[in-house]
């Protein structure tokens, strides 16, 4: 199995999983015991790897969403201090992965395919995935797995942010087209209801067709620059990896 084979295979995984914690119980009490609301506590505690900067910085580094209301929720966060939110939040990542990833076969095994994947990149114009994998790891186990499901997730994220800038997309088109190149958290029955999400006012305009063979243009390039971090892995690894995460799918949806 090639590099960019295994990547376009396992990407949707990666996104759901690794972004699964996002909408999760264990974050909704963290909300619930530190006061924040949901949007406050997912802007502080993703972003809360970048330190306590300005809310400029964060809308620099999501992309994506409405620039409006990334500062609201980045500011309206700011009664739990950005260090130990991210703490917090990668606490609830580790919880989640502890209880929906409990039967995962070679979750270890997982973790270590992932960790060399993660390890190895280059943090360039990526400062979220950075962030993330600068964060204290737990031991192993499930709890390891999502923890690093989310670190390449991140690092998805921010090639696939390289690459619409690219070619040309604005964030709000590429949204529309197609959404955001990682996997949203939840299902949305179209993708003005995920830019609805993504914090962006409507009404919304019909994307343009070269919008749409822009945003096809950045998912292809996307692809290809996240095959790089794969290549680090060789082709045994590779079908392993793209196997486990696969597996580690199945044992989500059933818990």
């Amino acid at each position: 199995m090639d590099p960019r084979d295994a990547m376009v295979r396992t990407k949707a995984a990666i996104g759901r999983l690794g972004g699964g914690f996002m909408l999760s119980r264990e974050v909704k009490a963290l909300c619930e015991r530190h006061g924040l609301g949901g949007r406050e506590m997912y802007f502080r505690g993703r972003c809360g790897v970048l330190g306590e900067v300005n809310a400029d910085v964060v809308v620099a580094a999501v992309v994506f969403f409405h620039a409006g209301h990334v500062r609201e929720s980045w500011e309206g966060g700011r009664k739990l201090p950005a260090e130990e939110a991210a703490a917090l939040y990668a606490s609830a990542c580790h919880d989640w992965g502890r209880r929906r990833l409990a039967g995962l076969r070679d979750a270890d095994r997982l973790s270590e395919l992932l960790a060399v994947v993660a390890d190895r990149s280059d943090p360039f114009c990526a400062p979220l995935f950075a962030g993330w994998r600068a964060m204290p790891r737990p031991d192993g186990g499930p709890a390891l797995t999502a923890h690093l499901l989310h670190v390449v997730r991140e690092l998805r994220g921010a090639l696939h942010a390289v690459a619409v800038v690219t070619c040309g997309v604005g964030p709000l088109d590429a949204t529309l087209v197609g959404g955001d190149g990682v996997g949203a958290p939840v299902s949305y029955d179209s993708t003005a209801g995920f830019a609805r999400f993504l914090g962006w006012p409507g009404p919304y305009p019909e994307p343009s067709p070269e919008a749409a063979e822009r945003r096809a243009r950045a998912e292809e390039l996307t692809d290809d620059l996240l095959a790089r971090a794969f290549s680090v892995l060789g082709p045994a690894e590779l079908a392993e990896l793209t196997g486990l995460l696969g597996e580690a799918s199945q044992v989500a949806l059933t818990r």
